[in-house]
């Protein structure tokens, strides 16, 4: 799992240690496991969300964890020409390569540690597909998209693609220096990360090495989640269990824990985790396929612009690009 790293953690600034007497440990309120599924044209995934209560996850509405899976020469899979509107896509890839276009005129190619940021706003078209000599070789892949929510005044505002290099997110460690933190978005402890959101979130992406403990301080007014994407740990003040596929969701408090298993599976020699954390939007919620709006009546004015081209269009460029949208 290389994503970014660095030759000595040690050298990187710290997080602060929260006060123990003056702050508050956030309870766990539940650990579910991600069911498997398939999106696009077949590539394997984990609904990271699935049976959690929308108002515990609020801003964000949906999350697959893309592989991780080795293919086979011929075998890498996207997804087809698609719509969105009224929410952000985040793509974040850990390994493999995979190309994003969009008719707004966004797109690029992104590899171990980059992330693309795409709001799609008032309506956008876009595409992800590997990258031919991928389908040809096969290969490791692995990543995350994550979908997160608009608040109403901002639904239909322009669409926008960030490029989020690995090289630019904010490299952290804890005070003991056993953990490596990447904070992709958002902020950690007066960190600041290079996306750039409309509703304010944190993302950091922790790499907790064996038998090391995690503490961070975490903004009151956000939700807390903590996902694992590889390895096995306890999580919260108890020491709840958790390992691969499983959502921690916390309750209130200043601070989240996470402590990675002395030993763990020689494939993946660390507990991997993606916190993420954002103020609440407290707004209605109606979702469908590749929408979301506040009512049903916006949903179905979605599907109507779609069908009637006022989403974008497909680049003359693109056009064969593994089919058009249907």
């Amino acid at each position: 799992m290389p994503a970014i790293t660095v030759d000595n953690v040690l050298a990187l600034p710290r997080v602060g240690t929260p006060d123990p007497i003056a702050s508050q440990a956030r309870p766990v309120v539940s650990v579910t496991t991600a069911p498997k599924g398939y999106e696009g044209e077949g590539f394997p995934v984990r609904r990271a969300f699935a049976g959690v209560d929308l108002r515990a996850l609020d801003p964000f509405i949906h999350m697959d964890q893309m592989g991780e899976v080795d293919y086979a020469p011929g075998e890498p899979k996207g997804t087809p020409w698609h719509p969105h509107r009224g929410f952000e896509t985040v793509t974040y890839i850990i390994d493999g390569e995979f190309i994003h276009h969009d008719s707004n005129g966004g797109g690029g190619t992104i590899t171990n540690g980059d992330t693309q940021w795409m709001t799609a706003g008032s309506g956008i078209l876009h595409i992800e597909t590997p990258p031919e000599h991928l389908v040809v070789s096969g290969g490791l892949f692995h990543g995350f998209q994550l979908w997160v929510n608009l608040p109403k005044a901002n639904k239909l505002v322009a669409p926008r693609y960030q490029d989020i290099r690995g090289g630019q997110v904010s490299l952290l460690t804890s005070p003991d220096g056993g953990s490596l933190l990447r904070v992709i978005a958002g902020e950690l402890d007066g960190h600041a990360g290079p996306g750039v959101t409309y509703t304010p979130i944190t993302m950091v992406h922790a790499t907790i090495s064996p038998g090391a403990s995690l503490t961070l301080p975490w903004r009151k007014d956000f939700n807390a989640l903590a996902y694992v994407m590889a390895g096995k740990g306890t999580v919260g003040a108890k020491g709840r269990p958790i390992g691969l596929g499983q959502l921690a969701v916390f309750g209130d408090g200043d601070f989240v824990t996470l402590t990675a298993d002395a030993k763990q599976d020689p494939s993946h020699p660390a507990l991997d985790v993606l916190f993420l954390g954002g103020q609440p939007i407290r707004e209605p919620v109606a979702m469908y396929g590749p929408f979301v709006m506040n009512t049903k009546a916006e949903v179905a004015q979605a599907f109507e612009d779609y069908q009637a081209g006022r989403l974008g269009s497909i680049p003359a460029a693109h056009a064969d690009v593994r089919g058009e949208a249907s």
